[in-house]
């Protein structure tokens, strides 16, 4: 067998294992990540455009976030799509949600992403805090 057949046969399947070991460390150094609580505060303030620890506004309110079903804040007016979409906010998938909301759930009325994992897992630890008791 010729050496171009070799690697035209080798290539394309390698190609697909190296694209998905990228992205697979992509995924596990965002779950490594630990947020700091403060920085957190200080980069939830870009958030405040639209939302609010405790009041409802563009969007819903965030104090107990972390472990509540989404769409579910009663006197919030949600998408039908997220009210649809069974998540339940965990860090994963609040994660996930802020990396890109529109692709997580179509439809939902959010278009804000936050680009750096860092400053993700920050505001995902600062929401953390931020729990029903008051």
């Amino acid at each position: 067998m010729s050496m171009k057949r070799v690697l035209s046969t080798m290539l394309p399947g390698s190609v697909i294992a190296l694209s998905c070991l990228v992205q697979l460390r992509a995924l596990a150094d965002d779950a490594l990540l630990i947020g700091d609580v403060s920085r957190g505060k200080t980069l939830y303030q870009s958030c405040e455009a639209c939302h609010s620890v405790d009041q409802n506004d563009v969007g819903p309110k965030h104090r107990g976030v972390v472990g509540r079903l989404a769409g579910s804040v009663s006197d919030y007016v949600y998408s039908d799509a997220l009210k649809k979409s069974g998540i339940t906010w965990t860090e994963t998938t609040l994660n996930r949600w802020l990396i890109d909301p529109s692709a997580m759930v179509s439809g939902t009325k959010m278009f804000f992403r936050i680009d750096s994992a860092q400053s993700r897992a920050d505001i995902i630890a600062f929401l953390k805090e931020q729990t029903t008791a008051k």
